[in-house]
């Protein structure tokens, strides 16, 4: 008990720092910070599904892309003249509305029975015994159809974006690291256990936690680990394998869904091959998550990145 109610306050406070308007930076650190307590928040709560998914995403590359956002507009604005010191109390007055009502609708709700027994229930017909996996990619597979095309039309809107003269060039701006430091150090050490990580993850995801959304992470942070310390080039926009690799997941989630329509309906995979089709969808899920991912983080392609 001790522990728990340490750790809440610790979330709450940090939540506090990072709203608190105490410079833009300041407050993506600190909302680093959160997501690693929310992600430990998850593991008290047995939750170790959604603890992977917030310290992978949440945390870690969520983080990636709003200190690249703070690190452009410093440079669009010429070192930082953007920077100007708001009033805080309209936007915290505003937060604590939102937050009340939803206080007031969760409480207003009535009791959940949950769906743990009817989970059980139909996991040996899901083909894996996750039931996370199970709920995802079979009895929900409709939500996570719709979160990877979701994760594709965001990268379009940031496509949307270049120049027509950019258009066709190598994503973001050239990255250099210093010959011998410690980021081509480390660019050259952790990939291969980066590598082994993801597809682990993945593959794991079937019986315990783990699965395309974690692997996926955890494989574009491998790209943009090689991409920052510049041993591997960003690829062009425009290269037909990268929009290939884009579209496999949904591509083949929606290929699965459509074939389901001869076993009684959209998405409904008959028992005697499930796993075989979760883990084809996984898969292709998971080079599809990990290619979009390090492409939002590295952005549009810019003038002046060597392509």
């Amino acid at each position: 008990m001790l522990l728990d109610v340490i750790l809440c306050g610790m979330i709450l406070a940090v939540a506090l720092a990072a709203v608190s308007g105490l410079g833009v930076f300041r407050a993506v650190v600190f909302f680093v910070v959160h997501g690693v307590l929310v992600s430990m928040a998850w593991l008290r709560l047995d939750a170790v599904d959604v603890a992977l998914a917030e310290a992978a995403i949440g945390a870690g590359l969520t983080g990636v892309l709003l200190l690249s956002a703070v690190a452009r507009l410093e440079r669009l604005a010429g070192g930082g003249a953007w920077r100007q010191r708001v009033n805080v109390l309209p936007a915290g007055l505003a937060a604590a509305g939102v937050t009340g009502a939803l206080m007031w609708a969760f409480l207003g709700l009535p009791q959940p029975a949950g769906l743990g027994a009817e989970v059980a229930a139909a996991l040996p017909r899901a083909g894996v015994e996750n039931p996370v996996t199970a709920v995802l990619l079979n009895f929900r597979g409709w939500d996570t159809l719709l979160e990877s095309v979701v994760l594709l039309a965001a990268l379009v809107g940031v496509w949307a974006l270049t120049a027509d003269d950019d258009w066709g060039a190598r994503a973001g701006v050239a990255q250099h690291a210093a010959p011998g430091g410690v980021l081509e150090g480390f660019g050259r050490v952790l990939p291969p256990l980066g590598l082994m990580v993801g597809v682990y993850l993945v593959w794991a995801g079937a019986a315990g936690p783990g699965g395309a959304f974690q692997g996926g992470t955890v494989l574009a942070a491998v790209a943009l680990l090689l991409a920052m310390a510049g041993l591997a080039p960003a690829p062009r926009v425009g290269a037909p394998a990268l929009r290939l690799a884009l579209v496999a997941g949904p591509a083949v989630f929606l290929g699965v869904g459509v074939a389901g329509l001869a076993w009684g309906g959209f998405l409904r995979l008959p028992p005697d091959i499930a796993k075989p089709l979760i883990l084809t969808i996984e898969a292709a899920l998971t080079l599809s998550i990990a290619v979009t991912l390090a492409l939002l983080v590295l952005g549009r392609p810019e003038p002046g990145d060597g392509a």
